[in-house]
C-alpha cells in the first residue's frame, strides 16, 4: 500500500507547482534540485552565484540543465525584485534604496518571488536558521488573517512492526513556538487537524499531550493544557479531541479506557500537539532517532502562501520531500 509520503509526491508530480531554494549553492540542495528535476516532482528555481551551482553540478554529476538560476549579485535582478520587497516593508519604514541592498539577500529575494507570485513556494534551512528563514516567510508573505500564530508540525511515518501506532500522524509543535498560552496551543491544535486532514489525507484525531490524562494530576502547566482543550472545542466541536492526556493513553486503547473513560475517542490519536516546544522537539527526535520514525518538516502552518523549513542536518531526501510537501500545499 502507498504510505501518505508517496501519495503526497505523487499528487506533487501530478500538479507541476514552483519551488524556489535560495540556498542554491549548498550541495545537498544542488543535488535534491537535480532528483526533483529528473522526477518532476516541482519546478526548481536556484538562487545563487550561477559558476558555484554549475562548479557542483558538475563535480558531483548532478544534472541541473533544467533548472532556473537566479544570482542575487546581478543588478539587473536585484532592480527587478527590490520593489517587491519596498512594497511589503514601506510600512516599517524601509526606504527604496535600502530595499534594493536588502534584497541581494537570497532569502528575501525567493520570498519576494513567492509574494509576486513568481513561484508557488519556498524551501530554505539548509543554511539557514529557522529564525531568518520565519522571519523573511512573515515580512514577505505574512500570516493567513485567519490564524493567530505561525507554528509547525512534522510529518512522522510509521512503518516498523514495533511501533504502537501504524501510518502517518502529526507531531506539532516541535519547531516553533516556545511556550505557548492556552489560544496559542489551541490555534496549534485547530491548523494541525487542518493540515493532517488537507496534506496528509488522514481523519484527524487530536490528543493534547500532558503529564496527566484526566485530571490525575494539578499543576499550572496542565491546567494550561485544559485551558486550551476547552478553546478547541468550543472554537470547532467537529474536531476529534483527547484533552490532557499522556502519550502512552493517546496512543493505546486500553490504557485510555483504564485511565480516562469518559473520553469518547478512540485511541490511537494521529495528531499530538506538545505542550511546549522543548517536549515536542525532544519527543519527535526520539521518535526519529531511537524508534526509527520518518520525519518530514518541519512544515510551516499559518502563512499565506507556503513556506517551510529544512534542519541544517537535513538529508538530500529530507530536501526532496519538504519540496514534495510544499508543493502540495501551494496546490490547495
Amino acid at each position: 500500500m502507498m504510505n501518505r509520503l508517496s501519495k503526497i509526491i505523487e499528487t506533487a508530480k501530478s500538479r507541476t507547482r514552483r519551488v524556489v531554494l535560495p540556498e542554491g549553492t549548498d550541495r545537498r540542495v544542488i543535488e535534491a534540485a537535480s532528483i526533483i528535476g529528473e522526477q518532476r516532482i516541482a519546478e526548481v528555481t536556484l538562487i545563487g552565484n550561477p559558476n558555484e551551482i554549475d562548479a557542483i553540478a558538475k563535480e558531483g554529476s548532478f544534472d541541473i540543465s533544467g533548472i532556473a538560476v537566479l544570482n542575487p549579485a546581478d543588478s539587473d535582478r536585484q532592480q527587478k525584485m527590490a520593489p517587491i520587497l519596498y512594497e511589503a516593508r514601506k510600512h516599517k519604514g524601509i526606504s527604496e534604496a535600502r530595499a534594493l541592498t536588502m534584497i541581494s539577500n537570497p532569502l528575501l529575494m525567493g520570498a519576494s518571488l513567492v509574494r509576486a507570485g513568481m513561484t508557488d513556494g519556498m524551501v530554505a534551512g539548509a543554511t539557514h536558521p529557522t529564525a531568518d528563514v520565519v522571519r523573511s516567510a512573515l515580512q514577505l508573505v505574512g500570516k493567513k488573517p485567519d490564524s493567530k500564530i505561525v507554528s509547525s508540525f512534522f510529518l512522522m511515518q510509521h512503518e516498523l512492526p514495533h511501533q504502537a501506532i501504524q501510518g502517518t500522524a502529526l507531531y506539532a509543535d516541535c519547531g516553533m513556538v516556545i511556550e505557548p498560552n492556552p489560544e496559542e496551543l489551541a490555534c496549534i491544535a485547530i491548523d494541525s487537524a487542518d493540515s493532517a486532514a488537507d496534506l496528509a489525507g488522514i481523519d484527524p484525531k487530536v490528543a493534547l499531550l500532558s503529564f496527566s490524562t484526566a485530571g490525575s494530576a494539578e499543576h499550572a502547566n496542565v491546567a494550561r493544557v485544559r485551558e486550551a482543550g476547552d478553546i478547541v472545542s468550543r472554537l470547532r466541536p467537529d474536531i476529534k479531541l483527547m484533552t490532557e492526556v499522556q502519550f502512552d493513553a493517546a496512543i493505546v486503547p486500553e490504557i485510555l479506557e483504564k485511565k480516562a473513560p469518559q473520553i469518547k475517542i478512540t485511541a490511537p490519536a494521529n495528531v499530538f500537539i506538545f505542550p511546549d516546544l522543548q517536549s515536542g522537539n525532544i519527543g519527535y527526535k526520539i521518535a526519529q532517532r531511537i524508534g526509527g520514525v520518518q520525519a518530514i518538516g518541519p512544515v510551516l502552518q499559518g502563512l499565506n502562501k507556503p513556506i517551510n523549513d529544512l534542519s541544517r542536518g537535513c538529508s538530500v531526501t529530507d530536501i526532496v520531500n519538504l519540496v514534495a510537501v510544499t508543493a502540495v500545499q501551494a496546490s490547495d
